[in-house]
This record gives structure tokens, sequence and C-alpha cells, in this order.
């Protein structure tokens, strides 16, 4: 079969091997080679199933496990992967089970979960599997009835010999198959042959869901557990100076130790604290609250969100340092007919998915083992081997379910502490953070301020575009000496598919405060924010109405490169108009208003129109429709939930969400000050798909861009009120 360019990274002789032991294990999706240990395990004959390649193993009486290689955590990608494999093995779905795989790089390649990228990435490589699998089965039942492969034809488990009509089974051929020869390049289906691509098919573990027998990285369990609670310095960079009234801990019953845990000096590594071990995780968080801990906040006990997004104001609001310049902006500028301004804010955001960070690690003289909610559990071998000074491929990762994760879990500090703990007490330990543990000491999206300025001739047309940009970047967090944004995440401002000829970014300077890492949907929230929202503000000083404008914006560009960008744009945007009856907004009620707006990221397009009612400073957002272009969508049922959710998290980050710091520390703490939307505030959300095109693109991510824009822009069509800075009513916490 033919191997991707990902796959060349890790490819060895693997052909070699299949065709020495007969067995068709290992490679056929990836081109990797299996551990030595399997190998053997194969070459001796230990296990007789058909195991074509470390995703598909089909047993003798034909049950068939595909592994899912990437995370699950709500998004439905152990389904929808899968199913993708089964489409293409024209396998019964209903035979099929799915397994979350361990952590394995060499078996089912990077694992890391996240940037919408899982099903851009797997989509052909696991198709290829299933295809590959299947021709195998094919050859084998040829070989049975002593006929050519070209009189068999695989259909739903099985395999029928078109001359007679004889069956055989996938169960009766998988012993057989496995000694086929590989498929080099094995042909696709076409899309109008897909049995479970692109249809709504339920989740493979939905009674599991339903029953609550799933197990999340806190349901872990097994003989000799200890649990664990955990505190750390809130300020970044801080110091732990004493502890105190550890005695009174120590003699609570069930309590087996009081654990200082260093800062590990590596991305993703603990930042350092105190830690209770006992028999229960509630003694142990009852424990820590009895100590009494001193620490020295250090350089970053000032700092104060308030007073820091207005310091990013002033920074963008005056020149900046030059990013990039394509035209002449100044001389754009001169010759307009006006000239634009305008800034916007976002805060800090948490993740705060419903289950917080949690994990077991069992750390044995010869042996770690880990079971973790995670995104990457390629990352927790490496932090793991840096810290215990092994290879990776000795940590053993079981990935469980998350619940909820949205960048958060890709970051592996609480598995490194569970590691500490663990070899201080010589026996598996669960650690679980509290919520406010989480909410005050993770990760957060970067808090941010732009300053956009436009240009505007006689016909309304967007001449000249400056624009400065100040957030502290993710890349703070490998090196704190970097204080602004850089090329890489000031791009987006150049690569927009706006038609604009004179473009100018700047980069103000944004030091980090805090730890700084991927949200969902990373910077396209307050980019997206920024571009609809001006948008609709340039619309307005143009006196066009918004979709006009941004049809005018997307004309004007004229590069061939970015041709397919503008069309489904443009196409995106259309359909949004039309199903939210854009031309009759002007007979909603006096109080209603219908906003728009559409951004591309993530390889993907999504428009969004926002219906909502205001009454005073009560916005109530009554109807969503959701327009997205991302190619093919491989499972429509869990593809709108993605939609849903993005819709629910959009309103809590636009309306309310924010993580306000002061005195170096967040002072939120839990949902209380740190509100989500709730069930009687959801919207009728109505998703429309454009499944343009076989290949198919981000999902997860890029519903979040669109949002706040065609909020903002419905607010302002029904009240006059301009929302620039997110979130619009910000909590007094």
């Amino acid at each position: 079969m033919s191997i991707t360019n990902e796959s060349k990274q890790f490819n060895q002789s693997r052909r070699g091997f299949l065709k020495s032991s007969g067995f068709a294990a290992g490679g056929l999706v990836l081109g990797v080679t299996l551990p030595q240990h399997v190998m053997a395990e194969v070459i001796h004959g230990a296990d007789s199933n058909f195991n074509p390649n470390a995703f598909i193993h089909i047993a003798e009486n034909g049950d068939t496990l595909i592994y899912c290689g990437r995370c699950e955590m709500g998004q439905g990608i152990s389904t929808a992967l899968p199913a993708a494999v089964a489409d293409e093995l024209e396998a019964d779905w209903d035979r099929v089970e799915v397994r979350q795989a361990d952590g394995n790089e060499d078996l089912y390649g990077p694992q890391g979960t996240g940037g919408s990228a899982s099903i851009r990435k797997m989509y052909i490589p696991m198709r290829e599997a299933g295809a590959a699998a299947k021709l195998m089965l094919v050859a084998a039942a040829a070989k049975v009835w002593n006929t050519s492969a070209d009189n068999c034809v695989a259909d739903n488990h099985f395999v029928i010999n078109q001359t007679n009509q004889q069956k055989l089974s996938y169960g009766e051929l998988a012993s057989i198959a496995a000694t086929m020869d590989v498929p080099e390049s094995p042909t696709l289906k076409e899309k109008s042959d897909y049995k479970y691509i692109g249809k709504d098919l339920a989740r493979h573990n939905l009674s599991d869901i339903i029953q609550g027998s799933l197990t999340y990285g806190v349901d872990t369990k097994m003989p000799g557990l200890k649990y664990a609670a955990i505190t750390h310095c809130p300020v970044l960079g801080g110091k732990l100076k004493s502890v105190g009234n550890k005695s009174s801990a120590l003699k609570m019953a069930g309590v087996i130790d009081v654990i200082e845990i260093p800062r590990f000096e590596i991305p993703f590594g603990s930042i350092g604290g105190v830690a209770v071990v006992a028999d229960n995780t509630w003694t142990a968080q009852q424990a820590l609250k009895l100590l009494k801990i001193e620490w020295d906040a250090g350089k970053n006990g000032n700092y104060d969100t308030q007073a820091y997004k207005g310091q990013l104001v002033k920074n963008v609001e005056s020149p900046a340092k030059l990013n990039k310049e394509t035209g002449n902006v100044e001389q754009a500028f001169k010759q307009a007919n006006s000239v634009v301004k305008a800034t916007y804010t976002g805060g800090h955001l948490s993740h705060s998915p419903m289950e917080p960070n949690a994990s077991v690690v069992w750390v044995q003289d010869d042996s770690c083992e880990v079971w973790a909610a995670t995104q990457s559990p390629n990352d927790i071998q490496k932090v793991l081997s840096q810290y215990l000074k092994r290879e990776p491929k000795d940590i053993l990762v079981h990935v469980t379910m998350a619940g909820g994760a949205f960048g958060r879990k890709f970051k592996c500090d609480y598995v490194h502490e569970a590691a500490v703990l663990s070899q201080a007490v010589k026996a598996p330990v669960q650690l679980t953070w509290s919520r406010e543990e989480d909410m005050r000491t993770g990760y957060y999206h970067s808090i941010s301020a732009q300053h956009i300025e436009a240009s505007l001739d006689k016909e309304g047309n967007v001449t000249g575009w400056l624009h400065r940009a100040a957030f502290p970047p993710i890349g703070s967090l490998f090196n704190p000496a970097v204080d602004r944004a850089g090329k890489g995440e000031l791009r987006e401002i150049h690569n927009h598919p706006f038609g604009i000829k004179n473009v100018r970014s700047e980069s103000g300077e944004a030091i980090a405060h805090t730890r700084i890492g991927w949200y969902r949907a990373v910077y396209a929230i307050f980019y997206g924010f920024a571009y609809g929202t001006f948008a609709d503000e340039l619309a307005i000083k143009a006196k066009k109405d918004t979709v006009s404008m941004l049809n005018n914006i997307y004309d004007n560009n004229k590069n061939k490169k970015k041709a397919e960008e503008v069309k489904r744009s443009k196409r995106a945007l259309a359909l949004a108009a039309e199903k939210s009856n854009w031309t009759g907004r002007d007979g909603l009620p006096k109080n209603q208003g219908l906003g728009i707006a559409v951004h591309y990221s993530f390889q993907s397009y999504v428009a969004m129109a926002v219906r909502v009612e205001v009454n005073g400073d009560d916005i109530k957002v009554l109807e969503v429709d959701a327009v997205v272009d991302c190619g093919q969508v491989l499972n429509t049922d869990s593809a709108a939930a993605q939609m849903e959710g993005a819709v629910v998290m959009g309103m809590g980050l636009a309306l309310r969400t924010e993580v306000v710091f002061k005195e170096g520390a967040v002072v939120n703490s839990n949902f209380h000050n740190y509100p989500v939307v709730r069930i009687d505030e959801m919207p009728k959300v109505n998703v429309h798909f454009i499944q343009a095109g076989d290949k198919p693109t981000g999902l997860g991510e890029p519903g979040l861009g669109p949002f706040a824009p065609a909020l903002s822009n419905a607010v302002f069509a029904a009240s006059g009120k301009r929302y620039r800075d997110l979130p619009f009513k910000p909590q007094v916490v």
C-alpha cells in the first residue's frame, strides 16, 4: 500500500517481517514495525487471529476488533474513524468492537489528539487499512475456491463467489488471510458506495455512556491503590516557603504522607506543589486543607488582568513591531474616503472540563504503568521518561475516556505528579485535581487585544487594512523569553481570504504572566471575533448590509491560490443567510436582531447566523444557524453535536466567562464565579453541512470562531449597543 509522508518518518522494513512470518501484522496503515516482543509472539504462533495491522483484528469466529489510536474525549472520534475502517472492510458494524489503543507511536503513529487534525490526518490511512484487509480476505476466499479474486466480492462480513453465490465468512477466512501478501495500493470506495461514512451512526459506546459504565480517568481502581490531593503555588514562578501543621494532617485516620513536589523544569512537567496521599480522595483533600502553606509569589506576584488588558490596548493603539506588509497601507489611508478604527479585547479562559485532571500511576523498579484521561499519551511517555530516566517505550500508558479536555489534557503535569507520589509511597497512586486547583493553577487561553484600521473608498471598498495584535503566545510556555506573538501566530492576518490589496500586521508586546496553553479553537477565537465584528462595523460605515459587504471583500481577492477559500467562504455565508432568513430580518420584533459572521480556520469554513432578543442588559440567544464546510463528514450525528457544543462554549466565552488574576493569582474558583451556559439557556441550533469533496478537514474547533462576532452583530442589530470586549458582561469575581 502507499505510505504517507507522515508514515515514512517511522517506517521500518516491516515488509520482510510480514513475508517471513506469514502473519499480517503491523504496518499496513502507517508503515511501522511491531515491537520485538510482539513479533516474537507472532512468529512463535501464540496468536492465530488475523491481525492485518495495528488497527484491525479479525478473530476466527468473525468478531472484529478495531483499535482507535486517537483519544476519545466526547468528540466521537472512536466511532468515526473505526467506522471508516469498517466501511472499506465491508464489515458488519454489529460485529465490530472498538477499543481505545494504548500509547504506542510505533503501532499507531502520532496519537496526540487536538488541532481538529485526527480525522484530517487519519482518514485515508484508516480507510486504506480496511481496504487492504478486505483484499486479503478476498484473496483468501479465491484461494479456497481456486478461482480468480476478480470473481469474488466482499459484502457485510462475507466474501461471495459471484460465479456460484457461495459464501465464506470473514471468520472462516481469517487464518488463511493472514498468509496473504499485503496489498501495495488498495483502491478506496467511491463516495456513492459508502455504507457508514457520512451517515448518522450511533456512537459505538452509547449504551455504556447511558449506563455510566465507561471508565474515565477518575474511575481507575486496583488493589493497593492510594489516593492523593494536591495544591500548587497560585502564582506562576512562585516557590514554596514552608509547610506548617503537617503533624495534624498526618494524624488524620487514613493519611499516609505529606509530600512536597519540586518544580520539574520541562514543558508539561509539574510547576511544583504539596500533596497529601491517603487511603481515599476525601481524606486526602481534608488533610490538605489542614496544612499551613506559605508561598513566595515571585516576579509575577503583581499580575492583574484588568491592568494588563489596559496595557495591551495601549500597545496595539500605538505603533508596534512590524510583522509583515503587502502593498502600502499608509498610502491607502491617505487616499481613502474614510478610515474606520476599532479595538477588540478578550480575557483569559479556563478549559474547565467536567472531569478535572486525573490519573493513576504505578512506578516500580522495573516498570511504570499509567492510566490517564489524556489527549497525548506520547507526551506522557516523554515526560515520565525524562523524570524516571527510562526509555519512553518502557512507560505503558492506558488511555481512558476523557470527560472533556479542550486542550488541557494535552499537558501531563497531573500525570507527572502522580508518578512522583507513586515513587515516594511505593504504591499505585490516583491523583485527582480539585475543580478549584484546576481553575486556579492550570493553563489558560491568551488574554488579547487587537486594533484594526481599514480604509474605504467612495464605493465602500476596503482598500487598506492595519492589524495590530498583542497576546502572550503559546510559545512562551517553551521559551519564557518570548514577549510577543511572532510570524506564526500572526500569519492568519495575511492568510485570511479577504481580498485587500494593502495589509500591514504589527505585534505588540505581551509578556506571559501565567501558563498559556492550547484552548479549543486557539487563536481563531479572538481573530474570528475581531474580523467578524469589524466586518459588520465596516458594512454600517459603508451603508451596506453585512453579507453584501463580506461578499464584496471576498470578490476583491484576485489571488488564484485563494480562489477555493473565497468560493467556500462565500458559499457558507450564503447558506447561513438563506437558512436564517437574512433578507427578512427587518421583520423581526423591535427588540430582536440577527447577526452573521463567517470564519476560516483549521482548513474549514463555518458561517453562523445568530438571532437574539435584548431587553436592557439581558441578552437571550434564541436561534443559531450554523453552516459547516469541513469537506467529507464522517458521522453526521457526532459532527452536529460538535457544532452544538461550539455554540454552548461560544455563548459562555462571549457572554460571561473570563479568568481574572489579582496579585498574581486566579480569583475564580468554581462554576459559581466562572459560570458556564445552563441547559435552560440553550437556543435552538440548526446545523447545515456542505459536504464538498472527499477530503475531511477540521470540525471540533472551527465552530467557535464565528459565533461571538455573529452574536455581537446580532446584539447591535437589536439594541444599537456594540460589544468589542469578550466577555460582553464579565462576572464580578
